[in-house]
C-alpha cells in the first residue's frame, strides 16, 4: 500500500484543478500544467483537496498510485511557486551571457556554446558564473539543467566545468613524479 498515494494534496487559493478526458489540468498564477492520468487511477477534487485512489488492485495501479500523487503535487507547487535549479560555472575564462532568451556559454572550447530554452523555461544570470533555470515543470527544469551541465561536466582533477549548486565533486590526486 502506498503511503505517499494515500495522503491528500492541499490546493492553495488561486489554483484551479480540472479533471477531463484522462487528463489533469492545473492552472495557477505562474501558468498552466497538463498531465495524463494512467489507467487504474482515479482522481477526485473535493473542496481544496485532491484525492488519488486506485480503481483496481493490479500491479501497475499500485506502482502508479504514489507516482501520480507526487506528479500532481509537483504540478500544484509548480504553478504556485515554480522550480529552480542553479548551476555554477568554474574555470578560468568560463562564463555565461544572456542574449534575448538564449544563453551563450564560454567553456574553453574554440567556439561559444549557445542554448535556446524549450517553451516554459527561462534563464536568469545573477552573475556570469551562475545560471538559474526557472520553470513550472519540475521534470523539464531538471532535464534542461542536465543538458547545460553536459556541455562541460566537472573535471575530477581541477573541478573545472559546470556543476549544480551544492554538488560535491570528488577530487582525484594528479600524477606524482
Amino acid at each position: 500500500m502506498s503511503r505517499v498515494g494515500c495522503s491528500p494534496i492541499q490546493v492553495p487559493e488561486g489554483v484551479k484543478v480540472e479533471i477531463k478526458e484522462g487528463e489533469v489540468v492545473v492552472e495557477g498564477p505562474k501558468g498552466k500544467s497538463v498531465r495524463s492520468i494512467p489507467s487504474g487511477i482515479n482522481i477526485e477534487v473535493a473542496g481544496d483537496k485532491i484525492f488519488v485512489t486506485k480503481s483496481e488492485e493490479t500491479r501497475s495501479s499500485r506502482a502508479f498510485h504514489g507516482l501520480t500523487r507526487s506528479l500532481i503535487n509537483n504540478m500544484v507547487i509548480g504553478v504556485t511557486q515554480g522550480f529552480t535549479k542553479v548551476l555554477g560555472i568554474s574555470g578560468v575564462g568560463y562564463r555565461a551571457a544572456l542574449s534575448g532568451d538564449k544563453i551563450t556559454i564560454q567553456l574553453g572550447y574554440s567556439h561559444p556554446v549557445t542554448f535556446e530554452p524549450p517553451e516554459g523555461i527561462q534563464f536568469e544570470l545573477p552573475d556570469p558564473t551562475h545560471i538559474k533555470v526557472l520553470g513550472i515543470d519540475k521534470e523539464l527544469v531538471g532535464r534542461v539543467a542536465e543538458k547545460i551541465r553536459s556541455f562541460r561536466p566537472p573535471d575530477p582533477y581541477k573541478a573545472k566545468g559546470i556543476k549544480y549548486e551544492g554538488e560535491h565533486i570528488r577530487r582525484k590526486a594528479g600524477k606524482t613524479a
